[in-house]
């Protein structure tokens, strides 16, 4: 029998993989109306990916890794931001 643990951490691949899997869809997707539906779901798959990251966080079965220091974020979001 599954934990819980592993439910989760399967849970979340399969929606990580779906995400991967909509960017392709979106870029490739021609008409308007169906793209805009995959983009819909895309969106409900982003949220559903949060609240079971939350969940795996509270639970302990997920530890993200250490975070940037600051001045790396800043300079990684300066550099994004001015390729636009």
């Amino acid at each position: 029998m599954l934990q819980d643990k592993e439910i989760v951490n399967d849970y979340l691949s399969g929606i990580n993989a779906s995400l991967t899997g909509y960017a392709t869809v979106i870029t490739e997707t021609n008409h308007p109306d169906l793209r805009q539906t995959i983009i819909e779901l895309r969106n409900q798959d982003e949220v559903r990916q949060r609240h079971l990251y939350e969940y795996a966080l509270e639970h302990q079965f997920y530890t993200p890794a250490a975070p940037a220091p600051g001045d790396i974020i800043q300079s990684t979001k300066s550099e994004l931001t001015s390729q636009g």
